[in-house]
């Protein structure tokens, strides 16, 4: 197994397994992104994310999907982790404790200040996981969201 940052023949794959974690995440029609968008985002001129892979046998098993926040409070970056998946029939092989820890290295090297994420309430075993490693649930935050009509309405004012 090996962590490597993604390139541009993985996008294809990598939309793949976004629509798997779509379906996993109870959400199959979701999933508006496509190659072309995906791939202008990770390396068109000005890229807005980021993305490892978890390789097995010449094989992608899994992503992480990240990008850059900021914390006003310490005055640092932090990386904002928006996806990991592993494939189902990967689990349990160490793929997602790689991809995370190749993640908190880049947060430590930089001197970021924070690795962070979101996951959904009923996600018993992701959050199992992420425990195991020493992660903690934010307690007193609640997270928002402005999309379709409401951020239409927002944006016009």
């Amino acid at each position: 197994m090996s962590i490597r940052e993604a390139r541009p023949a993985d996008v294809p794959v990598i939309l793949q397994l976004i629509h798997d974690l779509a379906l996993y995440e109870k959400e199959p029609d979701a999933v508006r992104n496509t190659v072309g968008s995906l791939e202008e985002a990770l390396f068109g001129s000005s890229p807005t994310i980021f993305a490892h892979v978890a390789e097995a046998d010449g094989q992608v098993q899994g992503f992480a999907l990240w990008f850059l926040n900021y914390s006003t409070w310490e005055g640092v970056n932090g990386i904002y982790l928006e996806d990991l998946y592993v494939r189902p029939e990967a689990r349990g092989a160490g793929h997602g404790k790689a991809l995370l820890a190749n993640l908190a290295r880049i947060a430590a090297e930089r001197g970021y200040a924070r690795v962070e994420w979101s996951v959904l309430d009923w996600n018993e075993p992701s959050i199992r996981f992420y425990r195991q490693l020493g992660a903690r649930p934010q307690s007193g935050w609640s997270t928002f969201r402005l999309t379709g009509s409401a951020l239409a309405e927002v944006a016009a004012l």
